[in-house]
């Protein structure tokens, strides 16, 4: 797939999600596969740009790949100077946010609020792609609610526009991440225009990246939860995709490797306290399968020592294996 200039290694891309989508949790993502990653969305708000927390969303240092970074907000100027703040530092790629169905975005008119006025969003587009010379590209739903399922009219808005692929999740704002995500408008979307076309939403597993590949005739595929404790979902689809045959699960070893050596990457990126308290989300996903009582995620999320936690996974996977492990990990390069 190609957006701009850029070719893709392949059509697989990790859906930006704010909270989540961390510089260590892209380079993981990109190492087990993802064509492209895409950053936590940024406020266009210019007085949160130089915070601690809009800086460490902008880090990209050492990241390998095209550099795409999500900006949300509601006002064309404002979204026109986030997207020149961003290429100056580093950024690639612009990706729009029309998709969060959160509230505290949608009540400043922002994310997926802003399907309810076309005339917005072309004002908005329009803004961004003058603004800069690197491609544009643009996240939606596929409308406000059921009853208005307006995602054909908004992606003729952007390729009209100069947005150079669109992405879009299968629920509508009013879904939030209920229910089932529907095909058919991004189906619909994509006979009816002639950019890229990613579809997003409930791709899981090989089987439903299949299907909704074949269904909709998409260029690309964005994973987004089921990337969360699941890295390796990237190289499964690849794989199946390329060859029909599914990849074993990994071994209790790798996900025991790849788990302390994120959580020892969020220790070092955002320093050990802070560390400590955002990998307890992480390890959840993790360990969702192999401790479904979560009677070790109670004892881990007590804990606020970085090294203990390393430790503490340690000695859990240990008892997993029946085998006594001697080490912890340092970061991952």
């Amino acid at each position: 797939m190609q957006i701009g200039p850029y070719k893709l290694e392949n059509n697989l891309i990790l859906a930006p999600m704010a909270g989540v989508t961390d510089r260590p949790f892209r380079q993981l993502c990109k190492r087990m596969g993802a064509g492209l990653v895409v950053s936590e969305m940024l406020s266009s708000n210019p007085d949160v740009w130089r915070s601690n927390k809009s800086k460490q969303r902008m880090d990209h240092v050492g990241e390998k790949g095209i550099r795409a970074v999500q900006i949300a907000g509601a006002d064309p100027l404002l979204m026109a100077q986030a997207a020149q703040f961003n290429v100056d530092n580093g950024a690639q790629i612009v990706d729009i946010n029309m998709g969060c169905p959160a509230k505290k975005v949608n009540k400043k008119l922002a994310g997926s609020a802003l399907l309810q006025d076309p005339q917005l969003v072309e004002q908005i587009v329009q803004s961004v792609v003058e603004a800069v010379q690197v491609p544009v590209t643009l996240k939606i739903r596929t409308g406000w609610n059921t009853d208005n399922r307006n995602g054909v009219q908004i992606a003729k808005i952007a390729e009209q526009n100069g947005i150079q692929s669109l992405a879009v999740h299968g629920r509508t704002r009013a879904c939030m991440y209920k229910g089932n995500a529907e095909y058919d408008t991004i189906k619909a979307i994509k006979q009816a225009v002639s950019i890229p076309i990613v579809a997003n939403g409930d791709i899981t597993c090989v089987h439903s990246a299949k299907h909704v590949l074949e269904y909709t005739k998409a260029d690309a595929l964005m994973i987004g939860r089921g990337a969360q404790g699941n890295p390796w979902i990237f190289r499964q689809i690849q794989h199946f995709l390329q060859t029909g045959e599914i990849l074993p699960s990994p071994q209790l070893s790798e996900v025991r490797d790849v788990l302390l050596s994120h959580v020892a990457n969020v220790h070092q990126f955002y320093g050990e306290l802070k560390g400590a308290r955002i990998a307890r989300k992480h390890v959840g996903w993790y360990l969702a399968e192999h401790d479904r009582e979560r009677q070790f995620r109670a004892k881990f999320n007590g804990i606020d020592d970085a090294a203990e936690q390393l430790d503490t996974l340690a000695h859990y996977f240990d008892h997993l294996a029946g085998e006594p492990t001697t080490h912890l990990v340092s970061p991952a390069a």
